[in-house]
């Protein structure tokens, strides 16, 4: 029988908007002893059921909601049918813009808590990230091969936010192991490299196709600095929409020849592209001592925030670097500039660039804001689905 969870009075609020976190100080009791991921019955102080969610002892989240309908089993008809709601949800954007890599489930938004699935052509790529989806990963697995039979699924929950839930990371084969874990993806008419077992987070970043895009109309017969380019993606947008150069930055050798690769399979012009090995924040603080100049900047920078604590640390790291950057800008240049830090909010973020304008002494307009790509949807019920913020700013 499962454990039944009493709340705290008033603390129901949140459940009663389908927020799907309930925080171990929420809780006034508890009846039972439910394990690690184990299925709990949540009752609001007054005795009405809200919810069924599954328990984590070690987190401060210490359930994640499953659903708000006391009739709704977990099982795997439930596993079955958020797959192919969240494969539906996406079918239109998908077919649009002829993808064969892209999010098919983002965890809270999809009604799936600690699960991301991302596609990549035959290869399915899950992190299991908290409790509950520990609990029931076996289920996800059966239900993404009836939605997408003959497809391989890796795992690639080696995200330390799994240490917080009494979780060991992990990665490997769950289903039809193939003899490499690298493939090829198509976004937007162009060819991708990934390496599913390698490469950051899932082994890309999917959630920058939108602004990949809009870099393209911006770059026309200019010079063009990519900052922490990863695989270069940005750069192959820049190549195509006729750059005049292009500089990839990035500190890992096995990216920047990634980088290479892309280009080469794209058939675009690797004459233009200069590649450096190197920290971000010390070349460009080179960049400025030489007096050298570009048309367009691109910094996407890694997450900086990890928690409330580090937020004002974390700020000036962004305004530091941001600031060098508008430097360096040819007048009428512009700056693509990027947090993918969900507590980064965005007013914070909008003064944290406005701030670095100042301190640069350049005048900025903000003419475009960039968000995650469509597959990354944000549901009304989870603000905090919505992490990545980005602005292109044309700086005088």
């Amino acid at each position: 029988m499962a454990a039944l969870v009493t709340l705290i009075p008033k603390r129901e609020k949140s459940i009663l908007r389908k927020h799907p976190w309930i925080y171990s100080k929420g809780i006034k009791k508890i009846k039972g002893s439910p394990g690690l991921g184990d299925l709990v019955e949540v009752y609001a102080s007054d005795g009405k059921w809200l919810a069924r969610g599954s328990f984590s002892p070690e987190s401060q989240i210490r359930i994640r909601i499953w659903t708000y309908n006391e009739k709704e089993q977990i099982d795997q008809a439930f596993f079955d049918r958020k797959i192919s709601r969240a494969k539906l949800v996406r079918e239109d954007m998908v077919a649009r813009q002829a993808l064969t890599g892209y999010r098919l489930a983002a965890g809270e938004s999809d009604g799936l808590p600690g699960v991301t699935i991302d596609k990549y052509d035959n290869i399915l790529v899950c992190q299991f990230l908290s409790a509950g989806a520990e609990r029931f990963k076996t289920n996800v697995v059966e239900a993404l091969l009836k939605s997408f039979p003959g497809h391989s699924v890796f795992e690639r929950s080696d995200v330390d936010v799994r240490k917080k839930e009494g979780l060991t990371l992990t990665t490997g084969w769950l289903s039809g192991e193939l003899a490499s874990t690298a493939t090829t993806i198509n976004e937007n008419g162009l060819k991708i490299l990934v390496d599913v077992k390698q490469g950051h987070k899932t082994g890309f970043y999917l959630d920058q196709r939108d602004s990949r895009a809009a870099l393209e109309k911006y770059v026309d017969g200019k010079s063009v600095l990519n900052c922490f380019c990863y695989t270069g993606t940005f750069s192959l947008y820049a190549l195509r929409g006729n750059a005049k150069s292009v500089t990839n930055v990035d500190v890992s050798a096995p990216a920047l020849e990634l980088a290479k690769q892309n280009i080469e399979l794209n058939q675009l012009d690797l004459s233009k592209v200069d590649f450096e090995q190197q920290d971000v924040f010390k070349l460009l603080r080179q960049y400025r001592e030489e007096g050298k100049k570009f048309d367009v900047i691109v910094l996407d920078p890694p997450k900086f925030v990890d928690s409330k604590a580090n937020l004002t640390s974390a700020c000036r790291g962004y305004k530091d670097i941001n600031m060098i950057a508008m430097q360096i800008i040819n007048p009428g240049g512009y700056l693509l500039t990027f947090s993918c830090s969900g507590l980064m909010e965005t007013g914070l973020f909008h003064k944290v660039v406005a701030d670095a304008a100042l301190d640069a002494h350049r005048d900025v307009y903000f003419v475009e804001r960039l968000g995650q790509a469509l597959d990354h949807p944000i549901a009304s019920f989870y603000p905090e689905g919505y992490y990545l913020k980005g602005l292109v700013c044309k700086v005088y």
